[in-house]
C-alpha cells in the first residue's frame, strides 16, 4: 500500500482479519453482516461450502458454493475446509486456499458461522481471528422475531429456540459480545470492534517500515 502524506497511518500495509458473527437464529447476526458488507469495501463475505439446496435468490458461487454430500465429504477427507460443521441435517464449511491467499494480502473476510466453526478457526488461525457474538435482548424478543417471520413452523421454531439456548451457553468463548436490542446501534458497536482490530499493532505489517523512516537520522 501507498503511503498518504495526509494520513500515512491508514494506509500501512497490514494482515487481514476473520471477523466472525455468530447469534442464536432471529439475534440479528444476517442483517447486521449484511449492513456492514454493504458499507463496508473493505471486508468480504467469506462463501461457505454447503449441502443445503439453494433458497430462492441465493447464487451459486456468490451465496454459498452448493455441493453434494458426497463432494463435501471428499474436500473435508483432503483437508480443503478451515472449519465444518452440520446444522439441522445440512453441512457447512470454510475453504481454506482462497481465504488463507486474502488474509496474506490484507483482505479482511466476514463469517456468518456458528459456535463450533468459531472454535474450529481460532484453533487454526487465532492471531487473524476475531470473534463477535449477538445476544438478543431477551428470549420472548427472539421467540417473537422468529414467530414474525412467518417462514417456520411452530415445530421448527421450538427447535431453533432449543438450539438458541445452546448456542448462547457459548458466549464467553468469544472476543466480543453484543446485546442487539436496536439494530442501528448494534451495527455501530460491530463497526468500532472492526475499526479497533484492524489497527492492532501485530496486524500493521507496515509499521515496522514507516517507524524506522521516523526515526532515521
Amino acid at each position: 500500500m501507498v503511503n498518504s502524506p495526509e494520513n500515512p497511518a491508514d494506509t500501512l500495509a497490514r494482515r487481514g482479519l476473520m471477523l466472525i458473527m455468530s447469534s442464536p437464529s432471529g439475534a440479528g447476526k444476517t442483517t447486521i453482516s449484511r449492513m456492514l458488507l454493504e458499507h463496508d469495501a473493505h471486508i468480504r463475505n467469506s462463501v461457505s461450502c454447503t449441502t443445503r439446496q439453494p433458497r430462492p435468490g441465493e447464487v451459486d458461487g456468490k451465496d454459498y458454493h452448493f455441493v453434494s454430500q458426497a463432494e463435501f465429504d471428499r474436500m473435508a477427507a483432503e483437508g480443503e475446509f478451515l472449519e465444518w460443521a452440520t446444522v439441522f441435517g445440512n453441512s457447512y464449511a470454510t475453504p481454506k486456499a482462497q481465504v488463507k491467499a486474502g488474509l496474506k494480502d490484507g483482505q479482511d473476510y466476514l463469517f456468518d458461522i456458528d459456535w463450533q466453526g468459531t472454535q474450529q478457526l481460532y484453533q487454526k488461525l487465532e492471531r487473524d481471528v476475531v470473534r463477535v457474538f449477538l445476544l438478543p435482548p431477551s428470549i420472548d424478543e427472539l421467540r417473537r422475531r422468529l414467530t414474525g417471520r412467518g417462514t417456520d413452523s411452530m415445530d421448527v421454531i421450538a427447535a431453533r429456540m432449543e438450539r438458541a439456548r445452546s448456542e448462547i451457553s457459548h458466549w464467553d468463548g468469544y472476543d466480543y459480545v453484543v446485546v442487539n436490542d436496536d439494530i442501528d446501534q448494534c451495527f455501530e458497536k460491530v463497526k468500532q470492534i472492526l475499526a479497533a482490530e484492524r489497527m492492532r499493532r501485530a496486524r500493521q505489517t507496515g509499521l515496522i517500515g514507516f517507524v524506522r523512516e521516523l526515526m532515521a537520522p
